[in-house]
């Protein structure tokens, strides 16, 4: 068996953190970063036994700045 590395994307909705990897297309949720990390790896094992993936690669991550009308805290997006 090989292991293979995958981002975790996540944000935090009312009091649960929603975790997202894009490479797969899987998503779980936790009340700590922990446990949606710990879901989405859970989910992302059980995907990948019935759906192989071919070798796939790293994407590539980076953020960007929008204009937004109003005041929006950064704490916001944190």
């Amino acid at each position: 068996m090989t292991t293979a590395v995958f981002t975790a994307v996540l944000h935090s909705e009312d009091d649960l953190y929603v975790a997202e990897c894009p490479e797969i297309g899987t998503v779980s949720q936790g009340y700590t970063i922990e446990e949606a990390v710990a879901n989405l790896k859970e989910a992302t094992e059980l995907y990948l036994e019935e759906f192989p993936l071919p070798q796939v690669g790293r994407p590539l991550l980076t953020t960007f700045e929008v204009a937004v009308e109003g005041a929006v805290s950064e704490a916001a997006y944190a």
